[in-house]
C-alpha cells in the first residue's frame, strides 16, 4: 500500500514538473517572439534646428509704371522731312526727334521780322521827333503799338516754327518708330513712345488692414518673373489718400532703382514690404510640423547612447510647438524647440514616443525662404 502511494506521488510530481516546465518553456518562447516583434527602426529625414534672423514681410502684386512716359506727337500738322532717332535709343531732354517741313513758316517768319524791324525804326524816329513837337504824341503811341504788335506776331511765328521740330520732353528710352519720311502728320499723331526708366514706379494695392504697418519711406524689394534671380530695391514713395470703396484696398506707389533698365512699364511685379524689425527665430521646413486641432507637434531625435554593437540608439520624442510666421518653405517656431536639436522633417506618420529611428538625409524637403520654380 505504501509502495503504491509513493509511486503515485512520484508520478504526480513528474506530471506537475512537466506542466511547470512546459509553462516555463512556453513563457520563454513567448518572450523571444515578443522581442523579435519589437518595433524596427523607422527611417526618417532630419534637420538641425537653427536660429535665423527673421523680418516679417507683406507681399503684394502690382504693375511697373514709368516716372514719366508719353506718346510723343506734334502740336501742329506737317510733312515729315527728317527723322533724327533710332527705335529703342536712349535720348536726352531736348533732343530733336522729328523735323516737319517748315519752309513756308520760316519765310513768313522772315517777313514778320522785317515788318517788326521797320515798326521799331519808325517808333524810334518818331520818339525823337515828338520832342521837337514835329509830330503828335498820338502818332508815337500808334507807332509803339504797331511795333509791339509786330514783335508779338514774330514770337507767335517763331513758336509755330519751333513746333515743327518735335523734341524729347524728358530723358528716357524710345520705343518703336511709328512715322516715315514724307508722311503727313495731323496734329496729335503719335510719333514714338518715350519712357523714363530710372528710377521707376511700381503701383500696387494692399488691404486697408495693412495701412497701420506701412509708411512712406519703408523699404521694399521688387521681383519680376522675367528676371527670377534679381531683386530690385526701393522705398514706398506715396500712399493714396483714399481707400477703394469696392475692394477696401488702398493704392500705393514704390520708387525702385532700375539702373540696368531691366524693368519696363507694364510689367507684372511682386513687392515685398518689410513691416517689422528683424527678430531671431528657430526656423524649420514647414514639413517638420504636424498641424492638429489639439496642437502642433514635431518629432525630435534623442541619442540614448550606443548599443552592444557600438551603434547609437536613436529614438523619437514628440514635442508640442508654437509656430509663428511663415516665409517660403520655412516656418518660425517660437516655443518647443531649441537651436541645435535634431528635428524630423519627413516620415512623422510612422513615429510615436520612444520609437527607434534610422536617419537617412539623402532626400530632404525644401527649406528656402524665397523658393524658386525648379528648372525643367
Amino acid at each position: 500500500m505504501v509502495k503504491r502511494m509513493i509511486i503515485m506521488l512520484l508520478l504526480t510530481g513528474v506530471f506537475l514538473a512537466g506542466i511547470f516546465g512546459f509553462e516555463a518553456f512556453r513563457s520563454s518562447m513567448i518572450r523571444k517572439v515578443m522581442a523579435s516583434l519589437a518595433n524596427p527602426p523607422q527611417t526618417v529625414s532630419t534637420t538641425v534646428a537653427r536660429s535665423e534672423e527673421w523680418r516679417s514681410q507683406f507681399e503684394a502684386v502690382g504693375s511697373v509704371r514709368a516716372v514719366n512716359g508719353a506718346n510723343i506727337s506734334g502740336q501742329v500738322p506737317g510733312m515729315v522731312s527728317a527723322i533724327h532717332f533710332e527705335s529703342g535709343a536712349d535720348v536726352k531732354e531736348g533732343d530733336l526727334l522729328v523735323q516737319l517741313m517748315a519752309d513756308d513758316d520760316i519765310a513768313r517768319l522772315d517777313a514778320l521780322k522785317a515788318t517788326a524791324a521797320l515798326n521799331k525804326l519808325v517808333y524810334e524816329r518818331d520818339s525823337t521827333l515828338v520832342k521837337t513837337s514835329a509830330i503828335s504824341r498820338q502818332t508815337v503811341d500808334t507807332d509803339k503799338a504797331n511795333m509791339l504788335n509786330a514783335q508779338a506776331m514774330v514770337a507767335q511765328q517763331e513758336a509755330l516754327v519751333d513746333y515743327k521740330s518735335i523734341k524729347a520732353p524728358f530723358a528716357g528710352r524710345l520705343g518703336i518708330r511709328q512715322v516715315d519720311i514724307g508722311q503727313y502728320l495731323p496734329a496729335g499723331t503719335p510719333v514714338v513712345n518715350l519712357q523714363q526708366l530710372d528710377p521707376i514706379f511700381i503701383d500696387f494695392y494692399v488691404p486697408q488692414q495693412a495701412l497701420a504697418q506701412i509708411k512712406v519711406g519703408q523699404a521694399v524689394t521688387a521681383k519680376v518673373d522675367t528676371f527670377p534671380d534679381r531683386k530690385f530695391n526701393g522705398k514706398i514713395s506715396a500712399i493714396n489718400a483714399q481707400v477703394d470703396t469696392t475692394s477696401r484696398n488702398v493704392q500705393m506707389r514704390a520708387t525702385v532703382q532700375n539702373k540696368d533698365k531691366l524693368l519696363l512699364p507694364g510689367m507684372f511685379a511682386t513687392v515685398d514690404i518689410d513691416i517689422s524689425a528683424p527678430q531671431q527665430y528657430v526656423t524649420l521646413p514647414q514639413t517638420a510640423i504636424a498641424y492638429n486641432s489639439y496642437g502642433n507637434i514635431a518629432y525630435l531625435v534623442d541619442n540614448e547612447g550606443n548599443d552592444a554593437n557600438g551603434q547609437p540608439q536613436l529614438v523619437a520624442r514628440q514635442a508640442f510647438v508654437t509656430t509663428g510666421p511663415t516665409r517660403g518653405d520655412q516656418v518660425a517656431v517660437t516655443e518647443g524647440i531649441k537651436p541645435g536639436e535634431v528635428v524630423v522633417t519627413a516620415g512623422q506618420l510612422k513615429l510615436r514616443n520612444g520609437v527607434p529611428v534610422r536617419i537617412n538625409n539623402t532626400v530632404q524637403p525644401t527649406d528656402q525662404p524665397n523658393p524658386k520654380p525648379a528648372d525643367k
